[in-house]
C-alpha cells in the first residue's frame, strides 16, 4: 500500500517494531513490554494495545512461536483482525443513495465530500451536493468550489438558513434529475451537543419522509493527526448519529495512524475511506490487509 511518504506512520511504526523484534535472542517479557510501549506511542489506545499484547502472549504460547519472524507475523494477523470489518468497509451499491457527512469543522469534511463526489463521477454515477452546513461562514462557497472541481452541482441556501430546508430542496432536485448519489454536508459544530443532535434528527426525518426509497450512508470524517481527540469525536458523534463508517483524513505526512486500529476496535466501526493527500484523487477505499501489511512491510 504505497500511499504514504517515508516519514509516515507506516515507516515509523514498521521500523520500531522491526527494531524491537528482529535480532532478539529470546521472545521474553521485555519484548512484550517494548511492543506495548511502541503501540501506545503510535496512537493505539491503551485498551486496544492491551488486547493486542494479551492475544499475542496467548498465541505465542499456544502456537509455540519462538522466532522473531513468527512474532512479527502473528502481531500482523492480530492487528488485521481488529481492523477488518468485512463487507462493512464497502459503500452501499443500491441507488439512489443519500450520504450524510458529519464531523467537526477543520477535519477535512468538505474536502472529503469533493473527493467522494469525484470518485462517483469517475464511476459514471450522477452526483448532487447539498450545502447543509449553513452555520459556518463560507462553507457553501467552499463546497461549491469542490463541486466545480468534481463537476457536480450544489444545492445551497443563504448563510444561516435551516439546514433541513437545504436537504429538502436537494432531495426534490435529486429526484427530479434522477440523480444516483446525493451527498449532504452538515454542521460541524453548533452551540452545544443537543443542538447538533436536534439538527441531525431533523435532517434524517426529512430524508426518511421525502426519500424513503433511497439507501443511506452516514459517514464520520476524522482527522488522523488529532490522535486521541479523534477517538473522543467518534464517541460523541456515535452517540447522536447512526454511523455506517469512518472517513479518516490527513494520513499523509507524519500522521501516526494508529487511531485507525483504535477506532475500528473500540467502536467496532468500519473505516471506509482514508485521505492521503490534497489532490482530488487522494481519497482511497480502505483496505484492512493492505493497511496493516503496510505497517509490517514498509
Amino acid at each position: 500500500m504505497a500511499l504514504f511518504q517515508k516519514k509516515s506512520f507506516f515507516g515509523n511504526l514498521s521500523q520500531k517494531i522491526g527494531d524491537a523484534i528482529m535480532g532478539r535472542p529470546a521472545i521474553d517479557e521485555e519484548l512484550m513490554e517494548e511492543l506495548e510501549e511502541i503501540l501506545i506511542t503510535s496512537d493505539i489506545g491503551m485498551e486496544t494495545t492491551m488486547k493486542i499484547i494479551g492475544q499475542l502472549r496467548e498465541d505465542i504460547k499456544k502456537n509455540y512461536i519462538s522466532t522473531p519472524e513468527g512474532v512479527k507475523d502473528q502481531l500482523q494477523k492480530i492487528m488485521t483482525g481488529l481492523v477488518d470489518k468485512g463487507e462493512r468497509h464497502g459503500m452501499s451499491d443500491q441507488y439512489p443513495l443519500v450520504i450524510l457527512i458529519i464531523g467537526v469543522n477543520g477535519g477535512g469534511k468538505t474536502t472529503s465530500i469533493g473527493k467522494l463526489a469525484h470518485q462517483y463521477r469517475q464511476r459514471g454515477h450522477s452526483v448532487l451536493l447539498a450545502a447543509a452546513d449553513t452555520f459556518r461562514a463560507a462553507a457553501s462557497e467552499q463546497l461549491e468550489e469542490w463541486g466545480r472541481r468534481s463537476g457536480v452541482s450544489v444545492i445551497r441556501h443563504q448563510e444561516g438558513a435551516d439546514p433541513s430546508a437545504v436537504i429538502y430542496d436537494a432531495i426534490q432536485s435529486a429526484k427530479a434529475r434522477k440523480v444516483d448519489v446525493l451527498i449532504c454536508d452538515t454542521a460541524g459544530r453548533l452551540q452545544n451537543k443537543k443542538n447538533l443532535m436536534v439538527e441531525l434528527e431533523k435532517m434524517n426525518k426529512v430524508i426518511d419522509r421525502e426519500y424513503p426509497d433511497a439507501s443511506r450512508e452516514t459517514l464520520l470524517v476524522l482527522d488522523a493527526t488529532t490522535g486521541k481527540n479523534a477517538v473522543s469525536q467518534a464517541k460523541e458523534f456515535g452517540d447522536i448519529a447512526e454511523l455506517t463508517g469512518i472517513v479518516l483524513t490527513k494520513l499523509d505526512g507524519t500522521a501516526k495512524g494508529g487511531i485507525v486500529i483504535t477506532i475500528a476496535d473500540e467502536f467496532d466501526m468500519a473505516v471506509k475511506f482514508i485521505g492521503v493527500g490534497e489532490k482530488i484523487e487522494d481519497l482511497k477505499a480502505f483496505d484492512p490487509e493492505g493497511f496493516v501489511g503496510g505497517i509490517f512491510n514498509e
